[in-house]
């Protein structure tokens, strides 16, 4: 799957970096919250089952109650701007860089997709000297808030515009989710999880390939 690839898809927050570390995103999304109530809307306690939100819950939770409304809009743009402030400093996964550029080297196409800011996914990229591997495939959020992240016709987007094949595309991601996605487009998926819980929940939700260090892949590649 590795060696075959002619275009690799990969997931930001994770796969690429941490765009919030520790408890940020938390922080975060309770600022979100104070600035909704401040605008009249309560009672957002993000998504189901989760002990506390994530500044992209809170967002996909406003957009249930108004989709397509200026209070969405206005809100993803507050997201957005923290996303920028945000990639400033996000910490990069390990072995991710060289893994990109070696990659590249051996003729393989990079594209990210995210269900992040591509604004801020550009702006990381041009921090870490990585965004001429990747223009013009960034495919980020869009106002299409309600869908899943990452969405199966993202990622068919990015094979269209990138020319690629199923065959030959593997999407690196670190969620259940991510992998569905893979599996509905057609698309090969390279499980990343840097804790074992996350490995884990991969490997329930059928992932074939999980590694929890992307050294193995650049390794491989190298070899």
């Amino acid at each position: 799957m590795v060696t075959g690839a002619r275009v690799v898809l990969w997931g930001f927050d994770g796969p690429l970096c941490r765009l919030f570390a520790g408890d940020a995103a938390e922080r975060v999304a309770a600022g979100l919250l104070r600035w909704l109530e401040g605008r009249g809307l309560h009672g957002l306690p993000g998504e189901p089952g989760r002990e506390a939100p994530d500044p992209w819950a809170v967002l996909r939770a406003v957009h249930r109650r108004q989709p397509g409304g200026a209070l969405t809009g206005e809100l993803e743009e507050r997201l957005t701007e923290e996303e920028l402030r945000a990639a400033a400093s996000a910490m990069p996964t390990a072995w991710a860089d060289p893994l990109i550029r070696t990659w590249t080297a051996v003729g393989a196409r990079p594209a990210v997709v995210t269900g992040r800011s591509p604004r801020a996914v550009r702006a990381y990229l041009a921090e870490r000297g990585l965004l001429a591997c990747f223009e013009p495939h960034v495919y980020g959020r869009t106002r299409d808030i309600g869908r899943s992240e990452p969405d199966p016709d993202r990622l068919r987007h990015a094979l269209r515009a990138t020319g690629a094949v199923p065959s030959t595309t593997v999407l690196i991601g670190d969620t259940p989710s991510a992998f569905a996605a893979a599996r509905e487009a057609g698309v090969g998926f390279l499980g990343y999880a840097r804790a074992e819980p996350r490995a884990q929940a991969l490997r329930r939700a059928g992932a074939p390939v999980v590694v929890r260090s992307l050294e193995p892949v650049l390794r491989l590649l190298r070899e």
